[in-house]
């Protein structure tokens, strides 16, 4: 076994993974836990991000103190508050060298070769980061459309699916083939039934009815790919803020794209709008999807943190880890 012992943690909102590797990225251990999130449950976050950490070390058969950097990706980790919480939360965990992180930033460091770049991350919510070459983090979303975030999340492309359905049933939007597609995949014969419903019952539209909305635009339907397009100038206008701050608008670096909305293939409207408006302000820029597990990120970020250089062979090496 190697001397030299890597640990990242990818803590989440439902699950916890952890990944221990050598200087080589060869795999040494995994452990599997649930929620990582202390905004949700301080006391469970800490023994599940202990559990997932244990078991890797269990697997590998090493201690703490063999662990030369531990790098922890924690969901939840947005502001100063919640930092107050976490360092001695996780110091407490008593892995001798370690950083904490937003779990954005794992996820950053995931997609791409170099230890600094953006991401955006669109799911059920919505998420932008960045890191300049000095290490300077920033970010922004995650807090709702009151605190500044716009269209494109998941829940708000279900609402402007519902939305967009009844608004041409009723004549005030242009005709869109989401009239058929909502209600159909709700569960109603008519437009009519699926509103009655929704008033008389104060329903809201589910979150898995975004994907109706890549469904449509996949088949050209312009009021969904005009949704899709505006969500994508958003999406980067949250990006180009922060790399404007960081001043980053010269640089080259990965623009990290991933969540289940960025996922999706069926429609490629939302990317292309992502990619055309993140040129105006950083035009040596390129957009990347996250294609592996972002616990490698925190990985990758534990070897940054130690002052390793990955080169392309260990990075190739990483890239090939699956959960």
């Amino acid at each position: 076994m190697s001397d030299i012992i890597f640990l990242g943690i990818d803590a989440g909102g439902s699950k916890t993974h952890a990944l221990l590797v050598d200087e080589a990225g060869h795999v040494l251990g995994r452990g599997h836990s649930g929620n990582g999130n202390h905004q949700t449950a301080f006391e469970k976050a800490k023994l599940n991000i202990d559990e997932a950490c244990q078991q890797a070390l269990q697997e590998a058969g090493v201690v703490k103190d063999q662990v030369d950097f531990a790098y922890f990706g924690l969901a939840g980790a947005d502001r100063e508050p919640d930092y107050a919480i976490l360092r001695p939360m996780i110091a407490s965990l008593d892995y001798p060298k370690h950083a904490i992180a937003c779990d954005t930033m794992i996820g950053m460091r995931a997609g791409t070769n170099q230890s600094f770049g953006a991401v955006i991350i669109s799911g059920t919510g919505f998420n932008a980061a960045a890191r300049s070459r000095e290490g300077k983090e920033l970010q922004y979303g995650g807090f709702g459309y009151l605190f500044g975030d716009g269209r494109g999340s998941g829940s708000d492309l279900a609402v402007h699916a519902f939305r967009s359905a009844i608004r041409a049933w009723e004549g005030r939007e242009q005709a869109t083939l989401l009239s058929e597609l909502v209600p159909e995949h709700l569960g109603y014969m008519t437009v009519q039934e699926m509103y009655d419903d929704a008033l008389d019952n104060s329903k809201q539209p589910p979150k898995d009815l975004a994907k109706v909305m890549f469904e449509a635009a996949g088949q050209g339907d312009a009021v969904a790919i005009r949704i899709l397009r505006e969500a994508g100038r958003e999406h980067a206008n949250a990006a180009n803020a922060l790399i404007k701050r960081l001043g980053m608008e010269q640089e080259r670096f990965d623009v990290v794209l991933t969540g289940s909305v960025l996922a999706r293939g069926s429609s490629p409207h939302m990317i292309e709008a992502i990619r055309e408006e993140l040129l105006t302000v950083a035009p040596y820029a390129r957009t990347v999807k996250l294609t592996v597990d972002p616990v490698v990120g925190a990985v990758m970020s534990a070897m940054d943190s130690s002052g390793l250089t990955i080169s392309d062979a260990v990075d190739a090496t990483l890239r090939k880890i699956t959960f």
